[in-house]
């Protein structure tokens, strides 16, 4: 009963505990490539913005898998993320849908303007 208490303020725990994996799994990276992944994981957390925690989860693990098949194949951490890191970052977050905080708060404006449109005189 307990357990269903704390997860209703925040969230199932079965997504903590699959997140806490993923970045286990990033800290057991040799250097360089844990270094990288802690850079991209740390800037998930500011820019994903993704809300759903399954879609988090997925996210965090891909991740893992990324960087630890590039260990195993010795690929230079710029044979993964090109010139751009931001770029790559970006491109591999928007890859997962999920819903994001960004998209209530863009309901919002839309619905502003179009009041807004609507008070206008003609």
């Amino acid at each position: 009963m307990t357990a269903k208490w704390i997860e209703a303020l925040t969230g199932p725990l079965e997504q903590k505990k699959q997140y806490k994996q993923a970045k286990a799994r990033l800290d057991a990276l040799p250097e360089p490539y844990r270094t990288a992944a802690e850079g991209f994981n740390r800037y998930f957390m500011y820019y994903g913005g993704v809300t759903d925690g399954d879609t988090i989860v997925q996210m965090f693990s891909d991740l893992a898998d990324l960087w630890e098949r590039a260990a195993v194949d010795g690929t230079p951490v710029a044979g993964i993320v090109g010139d751009d890191p931001v770029e790559f970052a970006e491109t591999f977050a928007q890859s997962y849908g999920g819903k994001r905080w960004i998209d209530k708060e863009r309901a919002r404006l839309i619905a502003a303007v179009e009041d807004a449109k609507r008070k206008e005189k003609p």
